[in-house]
């Protein structure tokens, strides 16, 4: 995957306020954070390792910070059987079915703020969304020329800009082939979406360009 560079706002240095927020610690880091910045696992009745993105599955769970490095490091050094002290399945494409999850979690995000009236796709449209409302996070296809993204950057002001999706991705929202410009109001389905945005960007960015 080509490396991702996040417009406008560091997606994995937004700040998580720590009094709404419960803390747990990554078993490969050690590190306490906030849950909103972890991915919670479970093992499920027939002993395999399985992701719970929305952290409401039973069972007790196993924390990991929000990334593809420490996703990994866990996987190749056994460390979910050494935690668990037990014999548990681990896909070995555990780390793009985490990914793919997020994201469906964010279009399905993206899909309820559009049916809301939240939501446009397209730059003539954003144009006057962005003029109505005054907080919205602007979400810029990572495949998109570099006309655009700054095209983009210049209508987009002082709103947070985030490029963790492909423009095949932002368009199954709006029944298009594409879309490159997407915006969503900064109210409860925009702010969620900036925190399942942070935990895909760890999944994704690679390295910082």
């Amino acid at each position: 995957m080509s490396p991702i560079q996040t417009i406008g706002c560091d997606l994995l240095s937004l700040p998580v306020k720590k009094d709404c927020s419960r803390q747990r610690r990554c078993f490969v880091s050690q590190e306490k954070q906030p849950v909103e910045k972890l991915v919670r696992f479970v093992v499920s009745p027939d002993n395999k390792i399985v992701p719970d993105i929305e952290h409401c599955l039973p069972g007790r769970g196993l924390w990991l910070k929000a990334s593809r490095d420490i996703v990994e490091r866990a996987c190749n050094k056994q460390l979910f059987e050494k935690n668990m002290q037990a014999n548990v399945e681990v896909d070995k494409n555990l780390i793009e079915v985490v990914e793919e999850l997020l994201v469906q979690q964010c279009l399905n995000l993206i899909g309820l703020a559009r049916r809301a009236g939240e939501a446009v796709a397209g730059f003539e449209k954003m144009k006057t969304f962005l003029s109505r409302h005054g907080a919205c996070v602007v979400f810029c296809a990572y495949d998109c020329t570099i006309e655009s993204r700054q095209r983009m950057i210049k209508l987009a002001g002082a709103a947070q800009v985030v490029d963790v999706f492909s423009s095949m991705e932002l368009g199954r929202i709006f029944n298009r082939k594409r879309t490159v410009y997407v915006a969503v109001v900064k109210k409860q389905l925009g702010m969620r979406l900036l925190v399942e945005s942070t935990r895909l960007a760890g999944f994704r960015i690679s390295e910082k360009v």
